[in-house]
């Protein structure tokens, strides 16, 4: 696994980047800073798709999912897609942010990183693409050339993923800083030092940036200032990105909970643990009026109400689900470990279908246009419509 593994406060939130030789493709079944309930139906722009981070698409996917096309980078992808103007973006440990067309698969153009792409997604708005690398630096991409508008460079390696609103950017890194930058030209509006290493995504909302991490607190940081309007402790670090919607937060954690937060009363309204199984929350939440969508690393998925947090059903695959649940309307698509893209019914857990890839599905899925995508560790991005 190329990378600098996790320093600081997080040593254990490691992930393994599994390589397989073969991949078996058998389908079974299958604003300003105030965002939308969920992603516009023809885009997803940025990971969990909209600056809430609430993992619901409006698109509408054909049932079955049938596979459309596949796309082979050099290395593991671990990045979440974006998905606009009919082209997919997504970063790869190869060390480049690859231009890919939604509808044929063949690739528009490739650019060259500082470093390999992990786990920072793209993040596209007006025409430009943004993403980080472990090489500590942010890109600019020209959505038309493929070339860089510019650069920053942070102090270390950025996981985070870059997250535009407003006319700025907004992104973690592991040098213990929230960046707030100009989208324009990338120079610094603020930045924000935490206690411990920036993992996660940062949610905005009501100009108001909620992050989570590696010093165990839920910070809630002005817009405007990049000045702290509060903490709140978790009890434990997280690696997850936190999800906000009506004035809540919901994340889970390395102490094994997931948290539905009150932010105006600033309380945990409720805490979820499984009754037997006990293991970390890797996995971001995905909302919906009525639930909350996770994976854990007890090899489940887990569906809570969102209002008391009580468990609606789980799910069992074969190995821990580090991916990030994606919704559409009634459906809910989520990779495992064990090298399948899971299909859900929302109100009942019941498995509809499954595609087997043959290595880690730990990136999270993305739709836009009727089609789903999603990436492996063996270097292949799947897209799924019909």
């Amino acid at each position: 696994m190329t990378g600098n593994g996790f320093p600081g406060l997080c040593p254990r939130i490691r992930r393994v980047s599994l390589q397989s030789p073969g991949i078996i493709l058998s389908l079974l079944l299958l604003g300003a800073i105030s965002a939308p309930a969920q992603s516009p139906a023809d885009s997803w722009p940025l990971f969990r798709g909209s600056v809430s981070l609430r993992g619901v698409s409006g698109t509408s996917l054909p049932a079955p999912l049938e596979l459309r096309w596949s796309y082979q980078a050099e290395d593991s992808i671990e990045s979440s897609a974006a998905i606009t103007g009919g082209t997919v973006f997504v970063g790869s440990m190869d060390g480049a942010l690859h231009a890919i067309d939604l509808a044929t698969g063949k690739v528009e153009w490739k650019y060259k990183t500082a470093g390999p792409v992990q786990e920072s997604s793209p993040g596209v708005a007006d025409g430009v693409v943004y993403i980080g690398d472990l090489g500590a630096t942010l890109h600019a991409v020209d959505i038309e050339t493929g070339k860089a508008r510019w650069t920053f460079t942070a102090g270390d390696e950025i996981r985070s993923s870059p997250v535009p609103a407003g006319g700025r950017v907004y992104f973690g890194s592991y040098d213990q800083h929230l960046y707030c930058l100009s989208a324009s030209d990338g120079s610094l509006v603020w930045k924000y030092e935490t206690d411990g290493p920036v993992h996660g995504t940062p949610a905005v909302e009501n100009d108001t940036v909620y992050i989570s991490g590696c010093d165990e607190r839920l910070r809630a940081i002005s817009a405007t200032t990049g000045k702290q309007v509060f903490g709140f402790p978790l009890g434990a670090y997280a690696g997850a990105s936190t999800a906000v919607r009506n004035g809540h937060a919901y994340l889970g954690t390395f102490g094994n909970e997931v948290l539905g937060i009150d932010l105006g009363r600033r309380v945990a309204a409720w805490v979820y643990r499984h009754p037997t199984r006990s293991f970390p929350f890797y996995s971001s939440a995905a909302l919906t009026e009525q639930y909350v969508v996770l994976g854990g690393r007890d090899k489940m998925v887990h569906c809570l109400r969102r209002d008391n947090g009580k468990a609606v059903w789980t799910f069992m695959t074969g190995a821990r689900v580090e991916s990030s649940p994606l919704i559409a309307g009634n459906r809910v698509f989520v990779g495992s470990n064990d090298g399948k893209l899971y299909e859900l019914d929302l109100a009942t857990g019941k498995k509809n279908g499954e595609f087997v890839a043959g290595a880690a599905l730990s990136a999270s899925p993305a739709a836009g246009r009727g089609a789903l995508v999603i990436g492996s560790q063996d270097g292949v991005l799947y897209c799924f419509g019909n």
